[in-house]
């Protein structure tokens, strides 16, 4: 990384270089919490409860709470027993959307909890560990009058947990238990207008199904899904940020292919960062408005799951890279112990994504967390992933604890350092100290926006204008790491000014200079013992000045074990009291 932009740029560009990324950083902000909506909306579906009297309910008919063909309805359970209704006839239908709406393939996903009214009864409490079945159907159409066609038909069992917090007595019969919401259906598109789900509870006393599970009297659920003007913001912000990271980083590689010298190894760290950054960009979710690519959610997480590796690793292998004194450097394979708890994590977090969203390809009903086993093994990749980044940010902090204290040091010595050794760590230590503090703002910023998207209501009004607080979160986030790999690519970038013949010979003493710091002890040690050798009268008062020493010849005798100076010898001697 000689020679490096930033090393060659004056304050003053330097600061107008900054300015510029703070403008548009505040711009993404702006984007996001003045044009964007909220980033999703919540809908309550009200389940309606109807009447199938056929015998045989597995054959296909759609009943539908409202409109033309509306099914036979019943207010509530009590009105079911006098007209000789079983529990085996009722069926729960939610039509998404809401009367005289329909959905959009702006809104990307679809996302459903279940919130279950159980009433408490004496002869119909609910028993420990209970679990409800629930007979799934769900259906799709494009048009108000035509037939529904079937999406998915799924036996979807949920374990309660309720508690009663009244005394259960005769006089409390009636109250409503306190349940927990249960997951019930995650689509990853809306190719869609209108969805329709029947829900039935099916019991057989026999098998033990939906018994000792109270007396459920409605169903809600509650929708979430993207608002369609976020999206377009979105869409909108990866169709700019393409082409401006995409630029940045053939222009990067272009600059490094021109020097007389193969990459090094911060270089085409540099260089994958910036190619995990545009594969994020890249806005195939365009796609999905006239596709039904259910896969997109899946796909967006493995996207962001590479950049985030990439993200880590390049911070330590820049720590590793700026260790001034360490010989092991320029390999990939010496990062193992750092680089191996990322790998480990994101296996973890791959292989928890694929049990969840994986499976939910095929059935939109499966969650990993409805089960005993699938939530243990859920956890345990998430301990796993936890414990491999905790290990990561130990390794981390004392890589840069290690580096601090290699640059207190080797700045009280600056002065006494040739001048091409001098220039050469100073501008070691300016890129060190430029990215850490561009790093820990721009993770202090992440940190504290999360913080207020969750502690706030989601929007800010100060007087007749309306900020979106979410929604300047995801934006302002996004763009904010978009224009940290691009400050990355454009001031890490080999300078102009060294193309040519007088880079290369410049790259070749700084090299020969680090390689002489390594030997720096080792030289000292070999000298002073050499000197003792040829001057007896050299006490132990008396200091060599190595720093602009060259030895080439202090070598071992064969039959002797104290150092004599080889023929090849070259090199001023300079010895001060």
């Amino acid at each position: 990384m000689a020679g490096a932009i930033i090393e060659n740029m004056s304050t003053k560009k330097l600061c107008i270089v900054g300015g510029i990324l703070l403008v548009f950083q505040i711009i993404a902000f702006l984007v996001g919490g003045l044009i964007a909506p909220g980033p999703t909306t919540a809908v309550s579906y009200m389940s309606v409860k109807c009447v199938d009297v056929r015998k045989n309910h597995h054959k296909a008919k759609w009943l539908m709470p409202w409109g033309p063909n509306q099914c036979d309805k019943i207010r509530d359970i009590e009105e079911a027993i006098p007209r000789e209704i079983e529990a085996n006839d009722i069926v729960f239908s939610v039509h998404i959307p809401l009367p005289s709406m329909e959905m959009s393939p702006w809104f990307q996903f679809m996302l459903f909890i279940l919130q279950l009214d159980i009433a408490f009864k004496l002869n119909n409490q609910i028993r420990e560990n209970a679990e409800v079945s629930m007979d799934v159907s769900l259906a799709y159409r494009d048009d108000m009058f035509a037939e529904w066609t079937e999406m998915a038909h799924e036996r979807v069992p949920r374990k309660l947990k309720c508690t009663f917090t009244s005394p259960k007595t005769l006089e409390h019969e009636g109250r409503y238990y306190e349940c927990d919401v249960l997951p019930f259906m995650e689509i990853g598109s809306v190719a869609h207008k209108y969805y329709l789900l029947n829900i039935r509870l099916p019991v057989n006393e026999k098998k033990k199904i939906n018994v000792g599970i109270g007396e459920i009297k409605d169903i809600r659920l509650v929708g979430i899904h993207q608002n369609g003007g976020f999206t377009k913001v979105w869409f909108a912000m990866k169709t700019f940020l393409t082409p401006s990271i995409f630029i940045i980083m053939v222009w990067y590689w272009r600059r490094i292919t021109m020097m007389s010298r193969p990459p090094v190894l911060l270089e085409k760290v540099i260089f994958a960062l910036g190619i995990s950054m545009t594969f994020i960009n890249i806005p195939v979710e365009w796609f999905s408005i006239g596709f039904d690519w259910t896969w997109m959610l899946l796909f967006g997480d493995i996207r962001q799951g590479i950049f985030y590796a990439m993200l880590l690793s390049f911070w330590i292998i820049f720590c590793g890279e700026h260790m001034m004194d360490q010989h092991e450097r320029n390999h990939i394979a010496g990062y193992w112990k750092q680089v191996g708890p990322i790998a480990v994590g994101s296996f973890c977090l791959f292989i928890f994504d694929m049990c969840e969203r994986g499976v939910q390809l095929t059935n939109p009903f499966y969650s990993i967390w409805t089960t005993d086993v699938g939530t243990e093994l859920a956890m345990a990749f998430i301990i796993v992933a936890g414990i491999c980044l905790c290990l990561y940010f130990l390794f981390l902090c004392f890589m840069v604890f290690q580096v601090f204290r290699n640059i207190s040091g080797k700045q009280s010595s600056l002065p006494a350092m040739s001048k091409v050794r001098r220039l050469h760590y100073e501008g070691l230590i300016f890129r060190f100290k430029f990215l850490m503090l561009i790093t820990l703002a721009c993770a202090a910023m992440t940190v504290i926006f999360f913080i207020v998207s969750q502690v706030t209501e989601g929007h800010w009004k100060w007087g007749g204008v309306t900020v979106q607080v979410n929604s300047a979160f995801f934006t302002g986030i996004y763009g904010m790491w978009n224009l940290y790999v691009f400050a990355l690519m454009f001031l890490y970038a080999p300078s102009h000014k060294n193309y040519g013949e007088d880079q290369s010979n410049a790259f070749k003493v700084q090299s020969q200079e680090f390689g002489f710091l390594a030997m720096e002890n080792e030289s000292q040690v070999c000298c002073s013992s050499c000197l003792r050798e040829m001057d007896p009268g050299w006490t132990a008062g008396k200091k060599l000045i190595s720093r602009n020493l060259v030895i080439w010849g202090c070598t071992v005798g064969k039959n002797s074990s104290s150092p004599r100076l080889s023929p090849t010898w070259t090199g001023p001697l300079r010895s001060t009291s």
